[in-house]
């Protein structure tokens, strides 16, 4: 086990996330409001990984951007350890998705003038940790995702894969329980899509951490505990 990531011990028949009565709307008054989620009710369970699908445009995204506090939902609650998430001030979410949530985005986000280590350890820099004190569990890290001998170099020489791979490594940076990852092979190709997938997977049954996976991956979504599709701005069971 790296230093810092003790595995999350707790049944996967745990509820870690629950979601109730969720609903989400953009734009402007009256006609002009476009409904993307209505009363969409989910519950994730500790360590499960759970892949969401569905059309562009169905929310996906803006699921995962509440269920990490990311944006904030017109009506309805998410419960983190049955908690309101959204009963939190600014800056006790800021503290929640820093402590509790890790992010994998499509296009990784690392920071060009930061090597692959140091883009790892940003997130516990970020919450005032030296990084003399972290490059440990950040190189952990990476080599637990098999790109150690990358630690050096800046992303403008890394291959995308290897890309992916630090932007994984960075979410798991603070050991958070739930890990929301949006479209996360999207840009690779499939062999590198692959590995990553293999990865995810891996991570997720040794730390015993919580995936939540918006795909159009057919692939991926195979490999998930459970499928989930947005449509017609709810979520069903896909059987």
């Amino acid at each position: 086990m790296i230093d810092g990531g003790e595995p999350h011990l707790v049944s996967r028949n745990t509820p870690l996330v629950q979601v109730i009565d969720l609903t989400k709307t953009y734009g402007g008054a009256g006609d002009g409001r476009l409904l993307v989620l209505d009363s969409v009710n989910l519950t994730i369970g500790r360590g499960e990984i759970v892949a969401v699908t569905g059309e562009s445009g169905s929310g996906k995204s803006t699921l995962l951007h509440l269920l990490g506090a990311l944006d904030r939902p017109d009506t309805g609650e998410v419960l983190y350890e049955g908690k309101n998430v959204f009963g939190k001030t600014d800056e006790q979410l800021s503290e929640f998705r820093g402590s509790s949530v890790g992010f994998v985005f499509q296009f990784h986000h690392l920071l060009p003038e930061f090597n692959a280590v140091e883009n790892v350890a940003m997130p516990a820099i970020i919450r005032q940790q030296s990084f003399a004190a972290v490059r440990s569990r950040a190189l952990d890290l990476l080599e637990m995702l098999g790109i150690a001998d990358r630690a050096s170099h800046r992303p403008s020489a890394l291959s995308g894969g290897e890309q992916q791979r630090v932007a994984v490594a960075r979410a798991l940076m603070n050991n958070p329980a739930l890990v929301l990852a949006d479209e996360p092979t999207g840009n690779l190709d499939s062999d590198t899509a692959g590995r990553l997938q293999d990865e995810i997977l891996r991570l997720s049954r040794e730390l015993n951490q919580t995936f939540v996976l918006a795909t159009h991956s057919n692939a991926l979504a195979s490999r998930a505990d459970r499928t989930l599709r947005l449509r017609n701005h709810k979520v069903e069971p896909v059987t």
